[in-house]
């Protein structure tokens, strides 16, 4: 039995031969040959094959998914953030297995397989158009099968205003200033101990008219752009210096527990295992990563104390 690990990914195991069994924090679910089991980023499973399993897994960055839904729901949501919780009660499921048939699954067979080489061939830049190319055509020809609960119902049955129409919203409006100081003052001091009054203040708003700006232009609240921050600076510290995890969380503005935490939200795995071991490829069978990164490893040879 093979445990898959938590990314901040959705997956989608596609079964090309043999069978086996999903368990995880949910019901026991078989999967075939012709089935697809899609995974939430927030979804831990193993998979016992039954005698043999072949499977091909395309990963989509949790946030990749969200800007796409986003985008193709824009003339209903106001921003990403409302994005985000919507897409939460449409894909209320946490695992879904797809009976796409053996038929369809021959259909995505050749587009699944160049998909994963150009995934590990190394030239991301290069790839990137024909990937995407590659991943609407699979996602085109599976979403007939997907569970899915109306955009339209999930707004009409929230508590929230509904959304201006397309036609009267600006989607390219200029960033505010106020954004932008906000924006390049985490920058140029990830560590301090931020508060959102504080920030506010410096650009006489209020916190929550702040938190209001920051979002429209930026996707997410000041804390949470401060934390991706401070996740990108830690990375590259211990990708790059011979830092303990204590000494880059530190460098960084966090403790230890707070490191551990946002890490592995962001990034999957823990610091620790991020500095010792890079971050995994794959869970089960061939894959593909989108949109389009690749992980190099680590040196061999890089000393560790």
């Amino acid at each position: 039995m093979r445990e898959a690990t938590t990314f901040n990914c959705v997956r989608f195991i596609i079964v090309r031969d043999g069978s086996a069994i999903l368990s995880g924090d949910f019901d026991q679910q078989p999967i075939n040959v012709g089935d697809i089991a899609l995974l939430g980023a927030s979804v831990t499973c193993a998979a016992q094959p039954e005698t043999r399993v072949t499977v091909t897994t395309v990963y989509l960055d949790a946030d990749y998914a969200i800007d796409l839904f986003y985008w193709q729901h824009t003339a209903l949501l106001l921003d990403r953030l409302e994005a985000q919780d919507v897409a939460a009660t449409v894909f209320a499921e946490p695992v879904q297995v797809l009976r796409i048939g053996e038929q369809r699954l021959g259909e995505l067979v050749p587009w699944l397989d160049e998909l994963a080489e150009l995934s590990s061939a190394g030239n991301p830049a290069e790839s990137f158009p024909r990937m995407q190319a590659l991943w609407f055509l699979i996602a085109d020809a599976i979403r007939p099968f997907l569970t899915t609960t109306p955009v339209s119902q999930v707004l009409a049955q929230s508590a929230k205003a509904r959304p201006r129409p397309l036609r009267n919203r600006r989607l390219a409006a200029p960033v505010r200033v106020e954004a932008l100081t906000v924006r390049d003052a985490l920058r140029r001091d990830i560590a301090r101990r931020w508060l959102l009054s504080d920030l506010a203040e410096m650009v006489h708003l209020s916190p929550k008219q702040l938190v209001r700006v920051f979002s429209i232009a930026y996707g997410q609240t000041p804390c949470a752009y401060l934390g991706r921050l401070r996740v990108e600076a830690m990375a590259r510290l211990l990708r790059e210096e011979n830092l303990t995890v204590d000494a880059a969380a530190h460098r960084v503005g966090w403790s230890r527990n707070q490191a551990s935490e946002m890490f592995v939200r962001h990034v999957g795995v823990t610091p620790g295992r991020y500095r010792l071991y890079g971050l995994p490829n794959t869970i089960v069978g061939s894959g593909a990563h989108l949109p389009g990164e690749t992980h190099p490893s680590r040196p061999e040879n890089r000393h560790r104390p």
